[in-house]
Protein backbone atom coordinates (compact mmCIF):
# COMPACT_ATOMS: atom_id res chain seq x y z
CA UNK A 1 0.00 0.00 0.00
CA UNK A 2 1.13 3.26 -1.04
CA UNK A 3 2.62 6.11 1.87
CA UNK A 4 -0.42 9.46 1.91
CA UNK A 5 1.57 11.80 1.71
CA UNK A 6 -0.66 14.46 1.45
CA UNK A 7 -2.81 13.06 4.52
CA UNK A 8 -6.25 13.59 2.96
CA UNK A 9 -8.01 12.13 6.31
CA UNK A 10 -6.26 15.30 8.78
CA UNK A 11 -7.22 17.96 5.19
CA UNK A 12 -10.68 16.08 6.12
CA UNK A 13 -11.15 16.81 9.70
CA UNK A 14 -9.28 20.50 9.38
CA UNK A 15 -12.17 21.19 6.48
CA UNK A 16 -15.49 19.55 8.95
CA UNK A 17 -13.80 21.38 11.62
CA UNK A 18 -14.24 24.60 9.65
CA UNK A 19 -18.00 23.63 8.81
CA UNK A 20 -18.45 23.46 13.14
CA UNK A 21 -16.43 26.54 13.70
CA UNK A 22 -18.76 28.26 11.04
CA UNK A 23 -21.84 26.95 12.56
CA UNK A 24 -20.88 28.26 15.92
CA UNK A 25 -20.21 31.34 14.69
CA UNK A 26 -22.88 31.78 13.18
CA UNK A 27 -24.77 31.37 16.06
CA UNK A 28 -22.63 33.35 18.56
CA UNK A 29 -23.23 36.01 16.19
CA UNK A 30 -27.27 35.80 15.18
CA UNK A 31 -28.48 33.10 17.63
CA UNK A 32 -29.69 30.01 16.77
CA UNK A 33 -32.45 30.40 13.71
CA UNK A 34 -35.92 28.05 13.67
CA UNK A 35 -35.56 24.84 15.38
CA UNK A 36 -31.61 24.14 14.93
CA UNK A 37 -29.54 23.54 18.40
CA UNK A 38 -26.47 21.17 18.75
CA UNK A 39 -25.50 18.30 20.63
CA UNK A 40 -21.62 18.95 21.35
CA UNK A 41 -19.47 15.83 22.42
CA UNK A 42 -16.38 15.84 23.72
CA UNK A 43 -12.99 14.55 25.39
CA UNK A 44 -13.17 16.55 29.02
CA UNK A 45 -8.97 15.63 29.49
CA UNK A 46 -7.48 16.84 25.74
CA UNK A 47 -5.46 19.35 26.32
CA UNK A 48 -6.88 23.15 25.97
CA UNK A 49 -10.34 21.44 27.50
CA UNK A 50 -10.98 23.88 30.67
CA UNK A 51 -14.08 22.94 33.26
CA UNK A 52 -14.93 22.99 36.55
CA UNK A 53 -13.35 20.57 38.83
CA UNK A 54 -16.92 19.02 39.76
CA UNK A 55 -17.81 18.55 36.00
CA UNK A 56 -14.17 17.25 35.54
CA UNK A 57 -15.11 14.68 38.15
CA UNK A 58 -18.68 14.22 37.27
CA UNK A 59 -17.63 13.27 32.89
CA UNK A 60 -13.61 12.26 33.56
CA UNK A 61 -13.82 11.48 29.81
CA UNK A 62 -16.55 12.35 28.02
CA UNK A 63 -19.37 15.41 28.25
CA UNK A 64 -22.32 15.94 26.25
CA UNK A 65 -23.43 19.15 25.94
CA UNK A 66 -26.86 20.91 24.28
CA UNK A 67 -26.76 24.58 23.20
CA UNK A 68 -30.52 25.20 22.40
CA UNK A 69 -32.24 28.16 24.65
CA UNK A 70 -30.34 28.22 27.60
CA UNK A 71 -26.36 29.32 26.62
CA UNK A 72 -24.83 32.53 26.93
CA UNK A 73 -21.84 34.67 25.91
CA UNK A 74 -20.83 31.85 22.88
CA UNK A 75 -17.16 33.28 21.66
CA UNK A 76 -16.11 31.18 19.45
CA UNK A 77 -11.99 31.26 17.88
CA UNK A 78 -10.10 29.47 15.32
CA UNK A 79 -9.45 26.91 18.28
CA UNK A 80 -12.29 26.28 19.78
CA UNK A 81 -15.63 27.93 21.52
CA UNK A 82 -16.00 28.81 25.20
CA UNK A 83 -19.68 29.00 26.42
CA UNK A 84 -21.43 29.34 29.50
CA UNK A 85 -24.14 26.92 30.66
CA UNK A 86 -25.96 25.97 34.24
CA UNK A 87 -25.84 22.43 35.33
CA UNK A 88 -28.20 21.91 38.30
CA UNK A 89 -28.87 25.29 38.62
CA UNK A 90 -25.02 25.98 39.04
CA UNK A 91 -23.60 28.47 36.53
CA UNK A 92 -20.33 27.26 34.36
CA UNK A 93 -17.92 28.68 31.93
CA UNK A 94 -16.11 26.04 29.47
CA UNK A 95 -13.89 26.06 27.00
CA UNK A 96 -13.18 23.64 24.25
CA UNK A 97 -11.32 23.47 21.49
CA UNK A 98 -11.81 22.14 18.40
CA UNK A 99 -9.23 19.17 18.44
CA UNK A 100 -11.46 17.91 21.70
CA UNK A 101 -14.46 17.66 19.83
CA UNK A 102 -15.84 13.98 19.06
CA UNK A 103 -19.26 14.72 17.63
CA UNK A 104 -21.93 17.37 16.57
CA UNK A 105 -25.34 16.50 15.84
CA UNK A 106 -28.26 18.88 15.19
CA UNK A 107 -31.26 17.09 15.55
CA UNK A 108 -33.38 19.59 13.69
CA UNK A 109 -32.42 18.56 11.03
CA UNK A 110 -30.91 15.41 11.12
CA UNK A 111 -27.25 16.09 10.52
CA UNK A 112 -24.13 14.95 12.34
CA UNK A 113 -20.57 14.91 12.33
CA UNK A 114 -17.91 12.61 13.72
CA UNK A 115 -14.29 13.84 14.41
CA UNK A 116 -11.12 11.63 14.88
CA UNK A 117 -9.53 13.47 17.86
CA UNK A 118 -5.75 14.53 18.07
CA UNK A 119 -3.79 11.51 19.05
CA UNK A 120 -5.38 9.15 16.86
CA UNK A 121 -5.16 11.39 13.82
CA UNK A 122 -1.07 10.52 13.74
CA UNK A 123 -0.04 7.83 11.69
CA UNK A 124 -0.10 5.45 14.27
CA UNK A 125 -3.58 5.92 15.25
CA UNK A 126 -4.36 5.54 11.66
CA UNK A 127 -2.81 2.52 11.32
CA UNK A 128 -3.98 1.40 14.60
CA UNK A 129 -7.75 2.26 14.17
CA UNK A 130 -7.98 0.53 10.36
CA UNK A 131 -6.45 -2.65 11.62
CA UNK A 132 -9.33 -2.62 14.54
CA UNK A 133 -12.38 -4.40 14.13
CA UNK A 134 -14.46 -1.13 14.96
CA UNK A 135 -12.88 0.16 11.75
CA UNK A 136 -14.76 -1.73 9.77
CA UNK A 137 -18.46 -1.33 11.26
CA UNK A 138 -20.49 1.51 10.00
CA UNK A 139 -21.09 4.46 12.32
CA UNK A 140 -24.42 4.49 14.38
CA UNK A 141 -27.42 7.07 13.26
CA UNK A 142 -27.68 9.73 14.67
CA UNK A 143 -31.33 10.09 16.31
CA UNK A 144 -33.81 13.07 16.93
CA UNK A 145 -33.77 13.44 20.68
CA UNK A 146 -36.70 13.29 22.86
CA UNK A 147 -37.31 16.75 24.48
CA UNK A 148 -33.91 17.40 26.29
CA UNK A 149 -33.64 20.09 28.59
CA UNK A 150 -30.66 22.89 27.58
CA UNK A 151 -27.59 22.69 28.65
CA UNK A 152 -28.06 19.31 30.23
CA UNK A 153 -24.36 17.09 29.56
CA UNK A 154 -25.28 13.25 28.88
CA UNK A 155 -22.76 10.83 29.39
CA UNK A 156 -21.42 9.74 26.01
CA UNK A 157 -22.76 5.90 26.67
CA UNK A 158 -26.41 6.81 27.45
CA UNK A 159 -26.19 9.13 24.08
CA UNK A 160 -25.34 6.51 22.02
CA UNK A 161 -27.56 4.34 24.09
CA UNK A 162 -30.23 6.85 23.05
CA UNK A 163 -29.09 6.93 19.62
CA UNK A 164 -29.23 3.18 18.62
CA UNK A 165 -32.91 2.68 20.28
CA UNK A 166 -34.59 5.56 19.07
CA UNK A 167 -32.79 6.06 15.57
CA UNK A 168 -34.86 6.17 12.48
CA UNK A 169 -35.19 3.66 10.36
CA UNK A 170 -32.24 2.36 7.58
CA UNK A 171 -33.48 3.55 4.53
CA UNK A 172 -36.32 6.59 5.73
CA UNK A 173 -33.75 8.81 4.70
CA UNK A 174 -32.15 10.02 7.98
CA UNK A 175 -28.70 11.44 8.36
CA UNK A 176 -25.61 9.18 9.00
CA UNK A 177 -22.64 9.52 10.71
CA UNK A 178 -19.89 8.66 8.31
CA UNK A 179 -16.83 7.83 9.74
CA UNK A 180 -13.16 8.45 7.37
CA UNK A 181 -12.07 5.01 8.34
CA UNK A 182 -14.53 3.15 6.32
CA UNK A 183 -12.61 5.36 3.18
CA UNK A 184 -9.25 4.46 3.75
CA UNK A 185 -7.38 1.64 2.25
CA UNK A 186 -7.07 -1.42 4.09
Amino acid sequence: MSVDHIRYDLLTQEALRSVLRRVLQDAAKNGLPGDHHFYISFNTVAPGVRLSKRLRAQYPEEMTVVLQHQFRDLTVSEQGFEVGLSFSGVSEHLVVPFDAIKRFFDPSVQFGLQFETVGATDEAGAKDAAASPEAEKPAAKPSKPASVPAAKPEPAAKAEQAADADGPPKGDGGAEVVRLDRFRKK
